[in-house]
């Protein structure tokens, strides 16, 4: 930390884990360092491997590489400090960021009357924060590891799903219907931009109408723009708050006025159901592999047991969801 900070000396705190990430994990320590520009005290965030995970997700160097990127892009992202991508002094791979301020419990975000007079606000710089991460697109030779072909994003993700059902040992005659539904209404592409991947209410940090940060960055891809926000507005992230429909927090008009505030590229709102569909098979097939990782022995959990059986949840939202686009043309 020293060296990476320009630093004389920097005393750390025992580090204590922290509540939250199913698939890393993450431990807040504290830091004094003395000389160099961050002289003084240090609120910060280890982030290292659990003890098992799932295949789509980044390594720790690959989810630095992609803060810095966000960072400098001016997104409200922890600010990232130091990087041991070999493993060599916690025995995994680890890195450092600053910690931020606020809450990105979803139940208080979705529920809390408290929110309730700053939800408009809250909502469009949500809006706001996600067009700063889209500003980033490809080629990008420090994200160069993102894969990068010419299929438009759609394709290549519903080419992913069929992959990521084949490896599980049950089949899933609704998600694969879904999926075939989905290659008959594929949208036309609007553009390629950096895609956070899990864009919602869990993972964005908030203090009372202020993003404060928007964390966990290991499913980010080259993406359609559209499909983050398909992602926060699906039902399966509204936390019980379902007549919100960005993440239970706030209207769909909120967050695009702020996304259309910062860009000059907009996404095609009209086609949202079927990002939405999209969403919910892809967090099916998540909830499915989590489930894997405890009945496989890897990494025996109630958590990922109960992830798991979410996936029957899904199925229903999604034959719900699809019947009510084929009735009212909603996406």
């Amino acid at each position: 930390m020293a060296e990476r900070l320009n630093a004389d000396e920097v005393q750390l705190s025992v580090p204590s884990k922290m509540s939250g990430g199913a698939i890393q994990e993450n431990w807040k320590l504290d830091a004094d360092v003395t000389g160099g520009s961050y002289a003084g005290p240090l609120a910060l965030v280890l982030r290292t491997d659990a003890p098992s995970g799932v295949s789509v997700s980044h390594p720790r160097a690959h989810e630095f590489a992609l803060l810095k990127a966000a960072f400098a892009a001016g997104a409200t992202v922890p600010e990232p400090l130091a990087l041991d991508a070999d493993g060599d002094v916690v025995g995994k791979p680890f890195y450092l960021m600053r910690r931020a301020t606020g809450t990105a419990d979803p139940r208080f975000l979705s529920r809390d009357k408290a929110l309730d007079p700053h939800r408009s606000e809250l909502t469009e710089a949500i809006g706001r924060e996600l067009a700063r991460i889209h500003s980033i697109t490809p080629p990008n030779e420090d994200l160069a590891f993102l894969p990068l072909d010419t299929r438009p994003p759609v394709t290549r993700r519903l080419d992913e799903f069929r992959a990521q059902l084949d490896d599980l040992p049950q089949a899933y005659p609704t998600l694969e219907w879904a999926i075939r539904w989905m290659d008959l209404n594929t949208p036309s592409n609007s553009a390629t931009v950096l895609g956070h991947g899990d864009y919602r209410c869990g993972n964005i940090m908030a203090d009372g109408p202020t993003v404060t940060a928007v964390l966990d960055w290991e499913f980010a891809s080259w993406s359609d723009p559209m499909e983050d926000v398909g992602w926060i507005c699906a039902r399966c992230w509204r936390f019980g708050a379902d007549g919100r429909r960005v993440g239970g927090i706030g209207d769909l008009a909120d967050l695009r006025r702020g996304y259309e505030s910062e860009s000059e590229r907009y996404p095609d709102w009209d086609r949202i159901g079927f990002w939405e569909v999209l969403a919910t098979v892809r967090w099916a097939i998540i909830a499915l592999q989590q489930g894997q990782r405890h009945l496989s022995g890897e990494e025996r959990s109630m958590e990922l047991a109960l992830t798991g059986r979410k996936a029957a949840e899904m199925e229903l939202d999604l034959l719900k969801q699809i019947r009510a686009i084929e009735e009212n043309g909603d996406g």
